[in-house]
């Protein structure tokens, strides 16, 4: 990922086997739970309001894409729970994760929030990979080596990226988040977003503070 691309590009082309509406199962940690999140990813929007051809993200669909797996249409409900199980089972014993925003990165194809270190959510990455695989399921990460991150906007038509950069900058207020969960969601193209259906979440192990608590 470039952290300064000179020209941006239309992240909505035709993937292979994509198409609007067909449903494809992914792992996604989500921000349901982390106010901070959305409330940076607004404040990074309201610099970039007003732009031409980007797509801000709605906060709904705010999200870090953990892993890709296959077509709805393809894998099987006995694998969705196999996979389901074995992502749970092995998260269990993974503590919650600490981790940072606040750094923008540019890709050609979309404005994000680095996700740092990049190296702490390798555990929940090889959890839902580990479980995925098991359950004879394909299984791929984001991008390739894994950078986690959140997409603000992503670009909609070719163009310069200087104007992007200028107006959100490098940084951002900087802030800590705990990543608690993963969820498997059936996701879809609806016009210029990314939308899905929950299907499943798995959780990281309970801190021994909160065990003691609900015991």
């Amino acid at each position: 990922m470039s952290p300064l691309p000179t020209r941006m590009a239309d992240h909505w082309w035709q993937r292979p086997g994509r198409f609007p509406g067909r449903l494809q199962y992914h792992w996604h940690m989500l921000f349901h739970d982390q106010p901070a999140v959305r409330d940076l990813a607004g404040q990074a929007q309201r610099r970039l309001a007003g732009l031409p051809n980007l797509d801000l993200v709605r906060p709904q669909w705010l999200h870090l894409t953990t892993l890709t797996v296959g077509f709805a249409d393809e894998v099987s409900a006995d694998q969705v729970a196999a996979m389901t199980a074995g992502a749970r089972g092995r998260l269990a014993v993974v503590q919650p994760i600490p981790v940072t925003l606040g750094r923008v990165f540019y890709h050609p194809e979309a404005v994000v929030l680095a996700v740092e270190p990049a190296g702490a959510l390798l555990p929940v990455l090889d959890a839902v990979t580990a479980a995925a695989e098991a359950a004879g399921c394909e299984a791929k990460p984001d991008t390739e080596p894994w950078l986690p991150h959140v997409t603000v906007a992503y670009s909609n038509a070719a163009g310069p990226a200087a104007p992007v950069i200028t107006a959100l900058g490098r940084r951002l207020p900087e802030i800590t988040v705990t990543i608690r969960s993963v969820s498997l969601v059936a996701q879809a193209q609806v016009g210029r977003t990314w939308q899905w259906q929950p299907v499943a979440e798995a959780h990281l192990a309970v801190p021994a503070s909160q065990a003691d608590t609900l015991g």
